[in-house]
């Protein structure tokens, strides 16, 4: 059975065989390993829908699966699904490189694709399909297909939630995603991803590039949310060493895909060496130090571009950064005592001087989440951008920034900070020494337990 966009057949009604044919044309662009790839056919699972945020009960998927009037051809009696209206999309290439992704490495991540060997799951393959539309078509401008057509609503909304967002960005948006799949697969990212031209350190957590005088540290985990491992802490620690001696005159933090950062990746608390957990948490907590350590010390004007959700570590150092811009979709949250921990990243000290003892207090001790309005309000936050035009007014300003002589913006840096960076690394050794101590505790390690206990049921 082969989808062929434009020739719909339609058939009578009723047919419990027909309802299970219908669930299987919704299986062709969900239950698949790949959208450039030939599938077999499978029940269409309601999990699957709930994931994909497509709020209907089950009366009503039933009734929708029963009444829906668009078909296929059938051929023969394979049971075999080809989703081929992404390969068919036309390129709109031009000559100049884009930002971050150049024209090659578009289609590199486009060949790519197809090497996976696992599928990475229906919310992502949903993403590329929007990306790809985004990347080579613009904002969406089809109609909105009918509630009854599930296949085409969902690719629809999909598409739609990008809203405005530039080519260019979906073009590396697209790059950064795939290199991230191949990258989980133990693959190569390199050959999508945006590389600075000539050698360097190259990273398996991170996309680091320099281009118009920025260096941008991308975490390059998506998948995780940008979760950070231990492997992620030292290539951050060296990335910043890094642009600390390259020829850029600023450096940004940014993440791929819809979160920022959601802080440390827990499976870090189940690696327990031979020496214990005492070994662990003395570890951590000597990586952690080295971890702040470079942030306090990084000598260049240090910018966050908050794209999507921020928990833990990732807020905490962002007292440190000399710039905080967000989008609106952007949270800030410490949930540290919910994990039975306590604040790092020299938030201690910063939170209290940038927005109040009480407010900090509030974050800090009681895990209140702030909408990116509010961290604006409070001084965490330098400004806030409507997410459809976040990245090209953030960079747009970024690039103005990085004319202005180097020399200069990091005297100034230094002028600004100096005061208080001896001050700045006592916070850091009394932070560590207090999670150290936390990390060994029976309270965190139930509090850690219940997480997962509670993600397991999920």
């Amino acid at each position: 059975m082969l989808l062929q966009p434009g020739r719909p057949v339609r058939r009578p009604l009723g047919s419990s065989r027909r309802s299970r044919d219908a669930a299987r044309l919704c299986s062709a662009l969900l239950g698949g390993r790949s959208v450039h790839s030939v599938i077999t056919a499978s029940p269409l699972h309601l999990s699957v829908l709930r994931s994909l945020h497509l709020r209907l009960r089950v009366q009503m998927a039933g009734v929708a699966l029963r009444c829906s009037a668009r078909w296929c051809s059938v051929e023969g009696r394979s049971r075999l699904l080809r989703f081929s209206s992404v390969p068919s999309l036309k390129f709109h290439i031009t000559a100049s490189p884009m930002m971050g992704a150049t024209v090659e490495q578009f289609e590199q991540a486009k060949n790519k694709l197809s090497t996976l060997k696992e599928d990475p799951g229906n919310e992502a393959k949903l993403k590329i399909y929007a990306l790809f539309k985004q990347a080579t078509q613009g904002p969406c401008n089809t109609p909105k297909p009918g509630m009854l057509d599930f296949v085409n609503k969902v690719k629809w909304d999909a598409w739609k939630s990008l809203g405005a967002m530039t080519q260019d960005e979906a073009r590396q948006q697209y790059c950064d995603l795939i290199g991230s799949l191949v990258a989980a697969e133990g693959g190569s990212s390199a050959q999508v991803a945006a590389q600075p031209a000539g050698s360097g350190p190259t990273y398996q957590t991170l996309l680091v590039t320099t281009e118009d005088d920025i260096t941008t540290i991308k975490l390059n985990r998506p998948a995780k949310k940008n979760a950070i491992t231990t492997e992620m802490y030292n290539e951050i620690i060296a990335a910043l060493e890094q642009a600390a001696k390259d020829d850029s005159v600023i450096t940004v933090f940014t993440g791929a895909g819809d979160f920022y950062c959601s802080g440390n990746d827990l499976t870090n608390f189940t690696k327990i060496p031979e020496g214990g957990v005492q070994q662990m948490a003395n570890q951590g907590g000597e990586l952690l130090r080295k971890y702040i350590k470079a942030y306090i010390d990084f000598p260049k004007p240090l910018v966050a571009v908050v794209n999507g959700p921020a928990v833990g570590v990732s807020v905490t150092v962002l007292g440190l950064f000399d710039l905080v811009y967000a989008t609106e979709r952007a949270s800030f949250h410490t949930p540290f005592s919910q994990l039975g921990q306590s604040a790092e990243g020299c938030s201690s000290y910063t939170f209290p001087k940038i927005m109040g003892t009480v407010k900090a207090s509030e974050m800090l001790l009681f895990n209140k989440k702030l909408t990116a309005v509010q961290a604006c309000e409070l001084g965490l936050v330098t400004e806030v951008f409507p997410d459809s035009s976040f990245q090209s007014e953030v960079w747009t300003r970024l690039k103005a920034y990085a004319k202005l002589p180097r020399n200069s913006l990091a005297l100034s840096k230094q002028l600004i900070r100096s005061t208080e960076k001896e001050r700045l690394h006592a916070v850091n050794d009394a932070e560590v020494e207090c999670l150290v101590e936390r990390w060994q505790s029976d309270e965190c390690f139930n509090a850690v337990m219940s997480f997962f206990q509670a993600k397991a049921k999920l």
